[in-house]
């Protein structure tokens, strides 16, 4: 059986290219103010931490219509299409953790391209970060390091050991939480698909190493935050 999901023309595998395009429709409407994307989005935070299909009114609100179409367009050997199951948990989870994300937040988008979830954690301990000047030295560079927050790298740590897809869902719900308080954007499609990834035996490892070096790197080159609207 294989791991792949395909990849598409979007830079994403293909369920993160239908999160993405789900994501995007919704938020493109919820920052606008249309009544159906604002009720859209407060129905789909009420399936966070919930299976996929467990709540009949998310039914087609979760981006599995756009993997249809994105496989389709694929036009992928049959054999590196996602499996559906996987594919329909990795999707809601990262659309509903949207969803609660981007609540309130009208004037800016959450789900933004490159902010995987390493990056965007160590973003909540960069507050008071000073870029080194060019050529500093080492211990320079090292003084102008944010302190990592402990209380935060401990979810993140937490995060990594789920053992569960439930038991994710909880963790990442919690790390949500605390980017939205901090405005600090997560690249949901990128989310979706390691969600997927997460799920085989095979690659789940792989997922958590991405993680966890992308938290480590963010460290080294502090990251900015995207311009405000």
């Amino acid at each position: 059986m294989t791991t792949n999901t395909g990849t598409s023309t979007s830079g994403y595998d293909l369920v993160g290219t239908a999160a993405d395009r789900c994501i995007r429709r919704l938020q493109y409407g919820y920052r606008a103010d249309r009544p159906s994307a604002v009720a859209t989005v407060a129905r789909l935070r009420r399936g966070v931490g919930r299976p996929a299909y467990d709540l009949q009114d998310l039914w087609g609100l979760t981006g599995t219509e756009e993997l249809a179409l994105v496989v389709a367009e694929s036009a992928s050997d049959p054999s590196q299409r996602p499996d559906e199951v996987r594919a329909d948990e990795a999707l809601h989870l990262a659309i509903t953790l949207w969803a609660l994300h981007q609540q309130s937040h009208r004037d800016t988008d959450t789900h933004v391209r490159g902010y995987g979830l390493g990056r965007s954690v160590r973003l909540l301990t960069a507050s008071g970060a000073v870029a080194p000047e060019a050529g500093a030295t080492p211990q320079a560079r090292a003084a102008a390091e944010p302190e990592i927050d402990e209380a935060v790298r401990r979810r993140f740590v937490r995060v990594g050991t789920a053992s569960t897809l439930d038991v994710l869902a909880q963790r990442l719900r919690e790390i949500v939480l605390l980017l939205r308080k901090d405005a600090i954007p997560l690249d949901y499609a990128l989310l979706a698909d390691q969600l997927y990834r997460w799920q085989r035996p095979s690659t789940q490892a792989t997922v958590r190493r991405t993680w966890g070096r992308d938290f480590h790197t963010a460290g080294v080159v502090p990251a900015t935050r995207p311009p405000q609207d």
